[in-house]
């Protein structure tokens, strides 16, 4: 981490002062994204400082990406600062303050498949079972993670969610969302009697009911009644599938979503249903699940397999070639 003591642009290019706060001011992102693009730059114009580079080219861009290999950042970090910095040297070509030596700088590509992955059948059902729901944090856990697991909700929509949200449309509960990306609450998950019913007992245990608190509320001392976090809801899954042996960084809180979305599937919903379930704009995303799904189904790896154990068809084959 490189800390700057003043203006990186002011420094580096005189003819720009406030080049970075105009950039951001210009890009119709959300605070989070504008923070992310914030520090990211800074990072690349405190490593422009520490190189002693005041007229930076296009080889330093290079060098830079080189430099942020040589950290062991992965490939989707690196490439979200080299995307941050190609859009501002994008944005100051347009505004005729610096030449755009960002242009054709590689990042990337981003995985076909997912970097989570989903949980058995088995799994989950040893998950839930071996949860002590007889405590407070019990009801709580087993209500979160079953609720995940059964509407594939994403960890930022259960932290946005108030108690308040639960609803009813044509007749069946519901639980009004404000999705990724999303300023208002403008989506809904099923609650199935299986997944109200441990919700309400935890709602029950937990207090007085307030539409304005929380759906699922900090219980320690330091902040009781707070709003869990994305990291607070990654702990409690992560704590509970090391409960079970589950010990490894492609099991995730996120984990719990490709799990809803890949059950969905198996239980014979459409494509479209799926994609509505996961909230992806586009189906693509969908279709890799489905993609998943029929690759492991069909794998020709069986045929080879059927192949060898076959004697008589094996020594025939043999005899044609």
């Amino acid at each position: 981490m490189y800390t700057l003591n003043t203006s990186p642009i002011s420094v580096l290019v005189p003819r720009l002062p406030n080049a970075l706060g105009d950039f951001l001011r210009s890009r119709d992102i959300r605070p989070v994204s504008q923070s992310t693009y914030r520090r990211q730059l800074h990072q690349f114009f405190a490593w422009l400082i520490q190189e002693n580079v005041a007229a930076p080219v296009w080889e330093d861009v290079l060098r830079f990406k080189a430099s942020l290999e040589s950290r062991g950042l992965s490939p989707l970090t690196i490439s979200g600062y080299l995307v941050a910095v190609r859009q501002f040297f994008q944005w100051a070509d347009t505004q005729g303050l610096h030449p755009n030596i960002a242009q054709g700088v590689k990042v990337a590509r981003r995985p076909r498949g997912f970097r989570r992955e989903p949980l058995t059948t088995d799994q989950v059902k040893n998950l839930l079972a071996t949860i002590d729901r007889s405590a407070l944090l019990g009801k709580r856990d087993f209500a979160l993670l079953n609720l995940l697991i059964r509407t594939g909700l994403r960890a930022i929509e259960l932290v946005r969610a108030n108690r308040g949200d639960i609803r009813q449309e044509s007749g069946e509960a519901v639980l009004w969302i404000q999705g990724k990306g999303r300023d208002i609450k403008e989506d809904f998950v099923l609650l199935t009697p299986p997944t109200l019913g441990p919700l309400r007992t935890y709602l029950a245990a937990a207090g007085p009911d307030d539409p304005s608190a929380p759906l699922f509320a900090s219980h320690s001392d330091r902040n009781p009644g707070g709003r869990l976090t994305c990291r607070t809801i990654s702990r409690i899954a992560k704590t509970h599938l090391l409960r079970i042996g589950l010990d490894s960084r492609r099991l995730t809180a996120h984990s719990l979503r490709h799990t809803a979305i890949t059950f969905s599937l198996l239980g014979g919903a459409t494509l479209q249903e799926a994609q509505a379930l996961g909230r992806h704009e586009d189906i693509n995303t969908t279709l890799i699940y489905a993609h998943n799904i029929h690759r492991v189904h069909h794998a020709p790896e069986r045929k080879i397999d059927a192949l060898l154990a076959d004697p008589v068809r094996g020594a025939a084959d043999v005899a044609v070639i």
